[in-house]
């Protein structure tokens, strides 16, 4: 590399440094340890010998495979698995929705040693670590529309107030501009997040690890939701990074029909044909997103790369002009919040499209 360009290289991963200290400091450390295959209890699954057949490994068997096998038992007989085996059943990717509802408010009886709140729905729940979960708002089975959203950074079972405020958000506002429309929509909270703003935020291994994790909860969705069009995976702040990765690493398999960035360090593609997948690629950005001082490059292992705002990205950009900060974009009233409506619906003619992009809702209606 020629100095002139090195110098220009390092220059500006300085200044990505400079930009995530000013917006919060880093947080020095080790590694913050990522929770991986499944939950405690897996052994005793494999060796349930109860109904004279192999039951499907946790860690090995697709989202398919396991639906495949429950559509094969008895109601009676699929009960007595989740109560005998909770943490896997509730954590089974491709399993029935109320079966893992059930077998999650076991374990959250077990972590909390109480029931959770009459009508919570778990479609997941591990408690490894800091705690990955996924909750679900309306009628996961009867839905026509789903959305799921994916959060950034320092949200785990015990801090996640943007992921289930936007799904409980999300829902109301759809439930509001089309009532007869059947509709659910899920914060996942389903990978180790980063904390604080620390280098693991800057970085890809955090993301890399979460984008497995989506890529099969999205597969397991599609095999439980057999009314519903293909979601709306909305990703949010280092939530880009984890979808972008996912995306690019599923292709075609990425199962999911709009893939929305908002608030966005980059999603580790310089283009949305480069992630490869056959979503609807959507961004936006807020004017007062502080998000925007974070240089969109990425050096020596270190930030997220292009804006998917930036029109050379060739995203569907919308508005949310009146947005305040970086977690408002559900706010009652925004048009970033009745933009993402509409593209849950699949009515996209109604998006407000950016400047940038002016012919953003010129797409068939979904």
């Amino acid at each position: 590399m020629p100095r002139r360009r090195l110098t220009r290289a390092l220059a500006t991963a300085v200044l990505a440094l400079a930009a995530a200290t000013a917006t919060g400091g880093w947080t020095f450390g080790p590694h913050t340890a990522i929770v991986e295959g499944p939950p405690p209890g897996a052994a005793d699954w494999r060796a349930d010998d109860s109904l004279g057949v192999p039951l499907p490994d946790p860690a090995t068997a697709a989202p398919a495979e396991v639906a495949a096998f429950f559509a094969g038992l008895s109601e009676a007989q699929g009960a007595e698995l989740a109560a005998r085996h909770p943490l896997t059943v509730g954590n089974l990717d491709g399993a029935p929705v109320e079966l893992r509802y059930a077998a999650n408010a076991r374990n959250w009886e077990a972590l909390y040693g109480t029931e959770p709140e009459p009508g919570r729905q778990l479609l997941s729940f591990d408690p490894r670590g800091r705690g990955t979960f996924a909750e679900v708002y309306g009628d996961l089975p009867a839905a026509e529309r789903v959305a799921v959203v994916v959060p950034g950074t320092d949200n785990d079972l015990d801090s996640h107030r943007t992921p289930t405020t936007w799904a409980r958000d999300l829902l109301a506002q759809v439930t509001a501009d089309a009532p007869d429309v059947p509709a659910a929509t899920i914060a996942w909270v389903g990978y180790t997040t980063p904390e604080g703003a620390g280098p693991e935020l800057a970085g890809d291994r955090l993301a890399r690890a979460g984008a497995q994790r989506l890529d099969r909860f999205l597969a397991g969705l599609e095999r439980t939701t057999s009314t519903a069009a293909a979601p709306t995976v909305l990703c949010h702040s280092y939530g880009s990074v984890v979808c972008g990765v996912a995306a690019r690493d599923a292709g075609a398999a990425f199962a999911a029909g709009d893939l929305v960035f908002v608030g966005s360090p980059g999603t580790r593609s310089g283009s949305a044909a480069a992630l490869g997948t056959e979503a609807r690629v959507w961004a936006s950005r807020a004017p007062a997103d502080w998000i925007s001082a974070v240089p969109n490059v990425q050096f020596l292992g270190l930030g997220h790369g292009t804006d998917p705002t930036d029109p050379a990205y060739g995203a569907r950009v919308f508005t949310s002009e009146d947005v305040t900060g970086h977690a408002g974009y559900t706010a009652a009233g925004s048009d970033a919040l009745h933009n993402l409506s509409a593209i849950i619906l699949g009515a996209h003619q109604l998006v407000g499209c950016a400047p940038t992009f002016p012919e953003c809702s010129d797409v068939p209606a979904a």
